[in-house]
């Protein structure tokens, strides 16, 4: 009896790996195009393992990421206009940028002309904000006498005696169809947007013992 196996042939291996990949190269084609959570083990992604800029807030789901999953410093202002990060702009009073993230450039401040400007703010974002929000708020403050009443903790009686604390504020982006028009010369398009400090009682602003400073922020 011959003891020994004969061992398949060179072709017979070719032959046999071509015929795996008919039958199953196609599905593992397909389950490796992607990789979900169950795939990848902790700790097995490190920071040396993801190429700069390599992903954008477009690439992560809603609710994908906790501040857990975030070392401390991993995650920097993106290149400008890319979409992963929130904008923001600190202006005050007299309508003057006083810090902001990038970008931003005030065209008009409270101008009497053209008529219809002169209670507002316009500012160009620098980017197309078609497909953003805007968020604006008065910031609060108390160090400063707003209208020579010597109180500056919001505890003065009446309708708008604590200018430093009330008042209302709105803003929208210019050029929206059958909404807003925005008048000075070259801020009417979508990278430019309005904002309208007002009285508590929805009146203009006539100067700075009104005017607060504002954040406005631009949602991704």
């Amino acid at each position: 009896m011959n003891r020994f196996k004969r061992l398949p042939s060179p072709a017979m291996i070719v032959a046999s790996v071509a015929l795996f990949v008919a039958l199953g190269g196609t599905s593992y084609a397909v389950a490796t195009g992607s990789i979900d959570s169950r795939e990848i083990k902790d700790g097995t992604i490190v920071e040396k393992d993801v190429k700069k800029e390599g992903i954008e807030g477009s690439d992560v789901k809603n609710s994908a990421l906790a501040a857990r999953d975030i070392k401390a410093g991993s995650l920097t202002a993106d290149r400008f206009g890319s979409g992963q990060l929130n904008r923001w702009v600190f202006v005050g009073d007299q309508g003057q940028i006083l810090a902001q993230s990038g970008g931003f450039t005030v065209k008009s401040a409270f101008q009497a002309n053209p008529a219809g400007a002169a209670g507002n703010v316009y500012i160009d974002s620098g980017e197309d904000l078609t497909d953003n929000g805007i968020v604006a708020s008065s910031a609060l403050q108390n160090s400063r006498d707003g209208n020579g009443d010597g109180i500056t903790n919001g505890r003065a009686p009446g309708a708008d005696s604590n200018p430093e604390f009330s008042g209302e504020i709105s803003a929208i982006r210019c050029a929206v169809p059958n909404v807003v028009t925005c008048a000075p010369p070259g801020t009417n398009t979508n990278t430019h947007f309005v904002v309208s400090p007002r009285n508590s009682d929805g009146t203009v602003t006539t100067g700075t013992s009104e005017r607060k400073p504002f954040y406005v922020i631009i949602t991704r």
